[in-house]
């Protein structure tokens, strides 16, 4: 399916008439229905909404983690809803970073190992070098023979944080950043992903109940009942 938009060439992502449907014992559910949305890279967006709203499946969509059930995604130029799924996670590959509410760091892993694992994915032979030098700039080179387990949850999100960067995303999706941690070591992670972001001139797509959180954010979107509202 061919974007209708004029896509500009800083438009990054641009979706219309997303929707995401799925039937249940008691009909349809219309979890997403007609986003349309346009994001320019190096913007930094907050998606706010209660528990339901649809925040979720729609950065899975625009992550191309699931597809939609009607409407176009077009991510850097490419129409993600015409991907296979391999072609979906070799965007993801190339484009996309993430952190998770729940760190999902390998437990087997010291924090060197989990944030060189995705450069070793891709063959890149100076993947110690790279990320050694992110946990030193997240302030963990004291720790890179740990594993998580021996971490704190904020270390195990510094950690998680130096991971999503070490690749150098054109995108990252942050969801919920700070839902395991309390509220000074959330402060703490934000204002390192803030930093980090403007840095590596990173597109911040940011899931948050947070408004004060939101408000960082060059520009916020509210879902309810899966519509902009």
């Amino acid at each position: 399916m061919q974007t209708q938009v004029n896509q500009k060439s800083n438009d990054i992502i641009i979706t219309e008439g997303l929707g995401k449907s799925v039937v249940t014992s008691e009909g349809i559910l219309h979890i997403l229905a007609s986003i349309d949305l346009i994001i320019k890279s190096g913007e930094s967006i907050a998606i706010i909404g209660e528990s339901g709203s649809g925040k979720s499946t729609l950065i899975s969509l625009l992550a191309g983690l699931d597809t939609p059930s009607y409407g176009s995604i077009t991510l850097n130029g490419k129409s993600l809803t015409n991907m296979t799924e391999d072609g979906r996670a070799t965007v993801r590959n190339a484009l996309i970073g993430f952190v998770f509410q729940s760190f999902q760091l390998l437990p087997g892993l010291t924090a060197l190992e989990n944030v060189m694992l995705p450069l070793e994915l891709s063959g890149d032979k100076n993947a110690r070098i790279a990320a050694t030098a992110l946990l030193h700039r997240v302030g963990l080179s004291h720790r890179l023979s740990h594993t998580s387990k021996q971490l704190s949850g904020g270390e195990q999100q510094r950690v998680a944080l130096a991971r999503a960067f070490v690749t150098k995303p054109a995108i990252l999706f942050a969801d919920e950043p700070t839902g395991n941690l309390d509220s000074k070591t959330g402060k703490t992670i934000i204002d390192l992903l803030f930093e980090l972001n403007l840095e590596n001139k990173t597109t911040l797509i940011l899931v948050t109940h947070d408004h004060n959180l939101a408000s960082l954010c060059d520009r916020t979107i509210q879902l309810n009942a899966g519509l902009i509202v």
